[in-house]
């Protein structure tokens, strides 16, 4: 099969961009439109109903563009909204979830951390998940500030490694071996957390999974591009300067109020 329309992706901002990343590097072939919807960022203090009317948004917009699939770049838009988008639009979804499984299956002290929006941890598709998995114990704790401090382009700031401090500090005495990232944001945050975690526990985050699983749906129900020219455009609704920061300006990014 043969598609040279682009991949979709949206997030609640540039976090999904570390999505994108791992997308790219799997398949340098594809044309992509990503969407930060950073005006209305983090989507994890939001209630379902908000997210799922913005995820709707998001995904006509995409629609609108010719995309050939839609990755939902964000954990707590999956966790909340993947189900009704899949039943509304006649297009392949992927979405992004915490990495629970393998973090539980792999623990040796049966305890692991997971580091999430207030969004990802009340949904019921992330206790579904965590029910599985009856035999370890999960510390989860809520980043709240953290996209904010991102979305403002204050990463390393005193400010992010106080909060990390005070989340990861828990986690540590409880003997926590692994350490969950579930939202799309926070692989950003690897470094600072890095110099906060001992170094036998192991951060463990979903993009390398979403692009593999991207990969797997191009082949089995929409087609692969064969473009010369491979197109990857961002579009901002706030903050360019931030978006563009963070792709090292090297890719056209556009603000467009959607």
């Amino acid at each position: 099969m043969q598609n040279n329309n682009p991949i979709g992706i949206f997030d609640s901002g540039i976090g999904g961009t570390s999505i994108w990343q791992e997308i790219h590097h799997l398949l340098p072939g594809e044309s992509t439109i990503y969407l930060a919807d950073s005006k209305n960022a983090p989507y994890g203090q939001k209630s379902k109903e908000e997210i799922i009317a913005l995820s709707e948004k998001n995904t006509e917009y995409l629609l609108n563009m010719n995309s050939k699939l839609i990755v939902v770049a964000c954990n707590t838009a999956t966790t909340n909204a993947i189900k009704e988008l899949r039943e509304k639009y006649d297009v392949p979804f992927i979405g992004i979830e915490p990495a629970i499984k393998p973090a539980a299956l792999n623990s040796t002290t049966q305890t692991i951390g997971v580091l999430a929006t207030r969004g990802t941890l009340s949904s019921d598709l992330f206790n579904k998940a965590v029910a599985l998995h009856h035999q370890t114990k999960i510390i989860e704790q809520i980043g709240h500030g953290l996209v904010q401090l991102i979305e403002n382009g204050d990463i390393d700031s005193p400010e992010m490694n106080e909060l990390l401090q005070t989340y990861l500090t828990p986690m540590i005495e409880a003997n926590i071996d692994y350490l969950v990232l579930g939202c799309s944001h926070y692989p950003y945050l690897i470094p600072q957390i890095k110099k906060i975690l001992p170094a036998h526990i192991k951060i463990i985050d979903s993009g390398e999974a979403v692009a593999r699983q991207t990969r797997n749906i191009l082949q089995e129900k929409v087609g692969f591009s064969n473009v010369k020219v491979v197109k990857n455009v961002f579009y901002t609704n706030a903050a360019p300067k931030v978006l563009n920061d963070i792709l090292n300006n090297s890719y056209e990014v556009l603000f467009k109020d959607f």
